[in-house]
């Protein structure tokens, strides 16, 4: 059995805003996620995890910051991206399991709907996708609540 596992990180600091974007989720808050594309690091670490198991570089080589067209872009066309690449390569998506990494916005309250949302973009049933949240006790960036950080873990099986 062929069999890849890959992890990745993301992380995001916290700008002016109502709500911030996390799975595909927009979650009510006092601010804002800044990045170059909608700064969603639960959908950025998924997909590093993909190309990660696929030993095919990391999100910044697919989509540069630098090039003007994914100003903005929501990660879904990431996420989607390192899927298709995955089957093109002859690999399904066993599971993908992400942590957020957060002291605030709450993650339980919505994470039954992140699964759902990256469960759809995936192609996985609900099952087959892990969203959790954990705080970092107060303790560095994330405990002095100036962004937000996640990793993930993505299996892949060839087909």
């Amino acid at each position: 059995m062929d069999l890849r596992l890959g992890n990745g990180f993301d992380v995001h600091r916290f700008c002016e805003g109502d709500h911030v974007v996390l799975c595909g989720v927009n979650v009510p808050h006092d601010k804002g996620l800044k990045g170059h594309s909608d700064a969603d690091v639960g959908m950025h670490a998924a997909t590093d995890a993909i190309y990660g198991a696929l030993a095919e570089g990391d999100i910044g080589q697919h989509f540069p910051p630098s090039d003007p067209q994914w100003k903005g872009a929501e990660s879904h066309i990431f996420l989607r991206h390192a899927v298709d690449l995955a089957s093109q390569k002859g690999y399904s998506i066993c599971n993908i399991d992400v942590t957020l990494i957060c002291e605030k916005p709450k993650i339980g309250p919505h994470a039954a709907r992140m699964r759902k949302v990256m469960a759809q973009i995936t192609g996985l049933n609900p099952d087959q996708v892990s969203v959790k949240a954990t705080t970092s006790e107060q303790l560095g960036f994330t405990g002095r609540e100036e962004g937000i950080a996640a990793i993930a873990t993505a299996a892949l099986v060839r087909t």
